[in-house]
Protein backbone atom coordinates (compact mmCIF):
# COMPACT_ATOMS: atom_id res chain seq x y z
CA UNK A 1 0.00 0.00 0.00
CA UNK A 2 1.06 3.59 -0.79
CA UNK A 3 0.59 6.35 1.84
CA UNK A 4 0.40 9.85 0.66
CA UNK A 5 -0.11 13.22 2.78
CA UNK A 6 -1.85 16.14 0.74
CA UNK A 7 -1.72 19.49 2.76
CA UNK A 8 -2.89 22.51 2.74
CA UNK A 9 0.26 25.12 3.06
CA UNK A 10 3.48 24.86 3.91
CA UNK A 11 5.36 23.73 6.98
CA UNK A 12 7.22 27.32 8.28
CA UNK A 13 8.76 26.14 11.56
CA UNK A 14 11.64 24.37 11.76
CA UNK A 15 11.48 22.29 14.76
CA UNK A 16 8.44 20.74 13.49
CA UNK A 17 9.76 20.31 10.17
CA UNK A 18 12.89 18.52 11.45
CA UNK A 19 10.09 16.14 13.15
CA UNK A 20 8.27 15.74 10.10
CA UNK A 21 11.57 14.62 8.02
CA UNK A 22 12.23 12.57 10.21
CA UNK A 23 9.19 10.48 10.80
CA UNK A 24 8.81 10.67 7.31
CA UNK A 25 12.45 8.91 6.55
CA UNK A 26 10.89 6.28 9.39
CA UNK A 27 7.71 5.81 7.66
CA UNK A 28 9.54 5.20 4.02
CA UNK A 29 10.96 1.83 5.37
CA UNK A 30 7.52 0.63 5.69
CA UNK A 31 5.14 2.15 3.14
CA UNK A 32 6.21 4.19 -0.11
CA UNK A 33 5.27 7.67 1.15
CA UNK A 34 4.97 10.71 -0.61
CA UNK A 35 3.86 14.30 0.63
CA UNK A 36 2.15 17.21 -1.47
CA UNK A 37 1.76 20.81 -0.66
CA UNK A 38 -0.94 22.95 -1.92
CA UNK A 39 -1.24 26.71 -2.10
CA UNK A 40 -3.48 27.80 0.77
CA UNK A 41 -5.66 31.01 -0.46
CA UNK A 42 -5.62 34.25 0.99
CA UNK A 43 -8.29 33.99 3.32
CA UNK A 44 -9.86 36.94 2.99
CA UNK A 45 -13.68 34.58 2.29
CA UNK A 46 -13.37 31.70 4.42
CA UNK A 47 -15.91 29.75 1.95
CA UNK A 48 -14.47 30.80 -1.10
CA UNK A 49 -10.71 29.54 0.76
CA UNK A 50 -12.07 26.53 1.17
CA UNK A 51 -13.92 25.39 -2.26
CA UNK A 52 -10.30 26.59 -3.78
CA UNK A 53 -8.04 24.72 -1.29
CA UNK A 54 -10.71 21.49 -1.68
CA UNK A 55 -10.25 22.02 -5.48
CA UNK A 56 -6.57 21.93 -5.43
CA UNK A 57 -6.28 18.93 -3.16
CA UNK A 58 -9.13 17.05 -5.21
CA UNK A 59 -7.02 17.78 -8.52
CA UNK A 60 -4.55 14.99 -6.94
CA UNK A 61 -6.85 12.74 -5.82
CA UNK A 62 -7.38 9.65 -8.19
CA UNK A 63 -10.83 7.85 -8.16
CA UNK A 64 -9.44 4.61 -6.60
CA UNK A 65 -7.82 6.43 -3.82
CA UNK A 66 -9.03 5.96 -0.29
CA UNK A 67 -9.40 9.43 0.79
CA UNK A 68 -9.01 9.94 4.93
CA UNK A 69 -9.70 13.63 5.63
CA UNK A 70 -8.71 14.74 9.14
CA UNK A 71 -11.32 16.76 10.19
CA UNK A 72 -12.25 18.39 13.75
CA UNK A 73 -15.78 16.40 13.25
CA UNK A 74 -14.46 13.19 11.97
CA UNK A 75 -14.19 9.98 14.73
CA UNK A 76 -11.51 9.85 17.27
CA UNK A 77 -9.99 6.85 17.03
CA UNK A 78 -7.16 5.19 19.56
CA UNK A 79 -3.75 4.40 17.93
CA UNK A 80 -4.84 0.78 18.55
CA UNK A 81 -7.66 1.44 16.58
CA UNK A 82 -5.74 3.45 14.35
CA UNK A 83 -3.91 0.24 13.40
CA UNK A 84 -6.42 -1.93 12.78
CA UNK A 85 -8.23 0.63 10.13
CA UNK A 86 -4.72 0.79 8.97
CA UNK A 87 -4.23 -2.61 8.44
CA UNK A 88 -7.84 -3.22 7.18
CA UNK A 89 -6.91 -0.88 3.91
CA UNK A 90 -3.75 -2.45 3.76
CA UNK A 91 -5.93 -6.05 3.03
CA UNK A 92 -8.52 -4.54 1.36
CA UNK A 93 -5.93 -4.12 -1.78
CA UNK A 94 -6.77 -0.38 -1.74
CA UNK A 95 -3.64 1.26 -3.90
CA UNK A 96 -3.32 4.25 -2.11
CA UNK A 97 -4.39 5.47 1.52
CA UNK A 98 -4.46 9.72 1.14
CA UNK A 99 -4.90 11.57 4.04
CA UNK A 100 -5.65 14.88 3.75
CA UNK A 101 -5.08 18.08 6.25
CA UNK A 102 -7.23 21.06 5.10
CA UNK A 103 -6.61 24.52 4.96
CA UNK A 104 -6.98 27.11 8.14
CA UNK A 105 -10.75 27.35 7.99
CA UNK A 106 -11.39 23.50 7.20
CA UNK A 107 -12.78 21.21 4.00
CA UNK A 108 -14.70 22.56 1.61
CA UNK A 109 -18.24 20.40 0.61
CA UNK A 110 -16.31 18.55 -2.48
CA UNK A 111 -13.70 17.30 -0.63
CA UNK A 112 -16.08 16.48 3.01
CA UNK A 113 -18.14 14.20 0.12
CA UNK A 114 -14.98 12.93 -1.13
CA UNK A 115 -13.43 11.67 1.91
CA UNK A 116 -14.10 7.82 2.73
CA UNK A 117 -13.35 8.39 6.33
CA UNK A 118 -13.36 11.52 8.76
CA UNK A 119 -10.26 11.23 11.34
CA UNK A 120 -10.04 14.16 14.05
CA UNK A 121 -6.82 13.77 16.24
CA UNK A 122 -8.30 15.10 19.51
CA UNK A 123 -11.25 17.80 20.31
CA UNK A 124 -8.31 19.86 21.18
CA UNK A 125 -7.61 22.47 18.23
CA UNK A 126 -4.17 21.97 16.81
CA UNK A 127 -1.59 24.18 14.21
CA UNK A 128 -1.64 22.61 11.02
CA UNK A 129 1.69 21.81 11.32
CA UNK A 130 1.77 19.69 14.06
CA UNK A 131 -1.48 17.57 13.01
CA UNK A 132 1.17 16.83 9.72
CA UNK A 133 4.03 15.61 12.19
CA UNK A 134 1.26 14.03 14.76
CA UNK A 135 -0.13 11.96 11.57
CA UNK A 136 3.14 11.38 10.54
CA UNK A 137 3.72 10.13 13.79
CA UNK A 138 0.72 7.93 14.31
CA UNK A 139 1.56 6.83 10.50
CA UNK A 140 4.85 5.20 12.17
CA UNK A 141 3.85 4.25 15.23
CA UNK A 142 0.85 2.47 13.63
CA UNK A 143 3.26 0.27 11.14
CA UNK A 144 5.58 -0.08 13.96
CA UNK A 145 2.55 -1.64 16.01
CA UNK A 146 1.39 -4.15 12.62
CA UNK A 147 4.87 -5.29 12.85
CA UNK A 148 5.25 -6.15 16.56
CA UNK A 149 7.98 -3.63 16.74
CA UNK A 150 8.94 -1.87 19.63
CA UNK A 151 8.75 1.84 19.30
CA UNK A 152 10.54 3.22 22.10
CA UNK A 153 14.19 1.24 21.41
Amino acid sequence: MNVRLIAVGRIREPYVARACEDFRRRLRAYYPYEEIEVKASDGSDPRQAMREESERILKFVRPDDLVWLLERTGDQLSTDELCRRVQEVTHSGAGRLTLVVAGTFGAGDALLTRADFRLSLSRLTFLHEWARMLVLEQLYRVAKIARNEPYHH
